[in-house]
């Protein structure tokens, strides 16, 4: 008999958070196979079997806090394998639903596939990550909001938006009655109860919890200040609407906007370096690299994995690193490593509806740059005014490091390469660099 313990993550981590059994007790398991996964305050991981056999696991029920070095479970790697190579399916208190209850689940979810195709919308879903990037028009939908033929003709027809509707076809499927609830009660939640002053105290998880730490530790130990500026957006989506299919076909990953705006950061990190620096002490340390956190929402919190050395990547490598990091957000997958080690921090609320905000600082960073939403408004080009998509930018940044010459020059850097994205290639206006001006 061999036992499993909480292994260590961290020199300065004591205490995690189970946040899913991933085999029943009695279950049998082979080696190296995930038997649960664990949350730490800066990343979740999975814990292995170290053997093969019967595993027997610790009455720990999923969202209790475990310490470093608590037992997990147990395996009897003396134990023989079921002759069909399968385990005896038995019922646990861990487990969400019964062998029966999801048959007959799979079932009904069959039955209704095959009788009425699946329509999407455009929208959110909670169990879904959404990378913080710029939302256009012209964007892909992050997730697919799925209704049926009936419901979707519904909603064209009486202009519900299906993001205030509450879906209770399985996986999510809008049905007939909830667009029908949603038509008379609006405003409010189908099934709410009225005048409800009912109050439900949930556990802080371990990565709520550092949220809130390093958060109020920004505001409180950095002198920040935020600059503001608008980018005329034209451009870019005219890029990328040019180009994006070629893009596609060749690089085997789709053209977005956040390379744009890694590879503008990048040059403008290069030209203003205390933008791309932090304090040590009574040193100020300086990168002649840009590693890039990007903010990417989960349903446990907000992450902030890194692309590293993006100042070496092209478009297609850095939106391919984009996908990775996403993606491994959303199966909870990203580790300590991946979470640390940014110079420099790229974030946007357009994709929630944002038009202007001030983020803040990711500590020990100097400075983030915060995108928001393409909005159509007037602007005066050439003496007349015109209609274009804009986006406001902002640059929170710390005073201790950076002044306000540089923080301005920076965010119109930044600016300058979005509406110019041929000086992209070189950082620089192409005829100037041609004629060596």
């Amino acid at each position: 008999m061999i036992d499993i313990k909480v292994p260590t993550v961290g020199e300065s981590i004591s205490e995690v958070t189970l946040l899913k059994w991933t085999k029943n007790d009695g279950d049998y398991v082979e080696r190296d196979e995930v038997i649960a996964e664990l949350e730490s305050e800066k990343a979740t991981f999975e814990v292995n079997a170290e053997k093969a056999g019967i595993i027997k696991l610790e009455d720990i029920k999923e969202g209790d806090s475990i310490k470093v070095g608590d037992k997990l479970a147990s395996i009897d790697d003396k134990a023989s394998k079921p002759s069909n190579g399968k385990p005896e399916k038995k019922s646990d208190a861990r487990s969400q639903k019964s062998d029966v209850g999801s048959h007959r689940s799979e079932e009904k979810k069959k039955a209704r596939t095959e009788e009425k195709p699946e329509t999407p919308f455009k929208g959110h879903s909670k169990d879904k990550p959404a990378v913080i990037l710029p939302e256009t028009s012209n964007q892909e939908p992050e997730t697919d909001v799925k209704a049926t033929p009936v419901a979707a003709a519904m909603i064209a027809d009486k202009k519900v938006d299906p993001k205030k509707i509450t879906p209770s076809g399985p996986e999510g499927k809008i049905l007939k009655d909830d667009v029908l609830a949603a038509l008379s009660s609006p405003g409010r939640k189908p099934g709410a109860e009225l005048f409800s002053r009912n109050e439900r105290p949930e556990k802080m998880s371990n990565l709520r919890k550092t949220i809130s730490r390093r958060l109020v530790e920004a505001k409180n130990t950095t002198a920040m200040l935020t600059t503001f500026n608008e980018v005329n957006m034209q451009a870019i989506m005219d890029t990328r609407n040019k180009y994006k299919d070629k893009f596609k076909e060749i690089h085997g990953v789709g053209l977005g906007f956040m390379s744009f705006f890694i590879k503008a950061s990048c040059y403008a990190l290069n030209e203003w370096p205390s933008v791309n620096a932090y304090i040590d002490g009574d040193n100020i340390v300086y990168h002649d690299y840009c590693d890039v956190s990007i903010a990417v929402s989960t349903p446990r919190g907000l992450t902030v994995p890194v692309i590293r050395n993006a100042e070496s990547l092209s478009m297609a490598d850095i939106e391919k690193k984009v996908i990775e990091v996403a993606t491994k957000a959303r199966d909870s997958k990203l580790t300590a490593d991946d979470l640390t080690g940014g110079t420099f921090t790229i974030t946007n609320g357009g994709v929630f509806g944002s038009l202007l905000s001030t983020p803040i600082i990711n500590i020990p960073q100097s400075a983030i740059l915060g995108m928001h939403k393409i909005e159509e408004r007037p602007i005066a080009l050439n003496g007349q005014v015109v209609i274009k998509p804009m986006m406001y930018v902002a640059l929170s940044y710390d005073h201790r490091i950076v002044d306000g010459r540089e923080s301005v020059s920076f965010l119109v850097r930044v600016k300058e390469l979005l509406e110019n994205p041929d000086q992209l290639l070189f950082g620089k206006d192409p005829v100037i660099t041609l004629l060596e001006l």
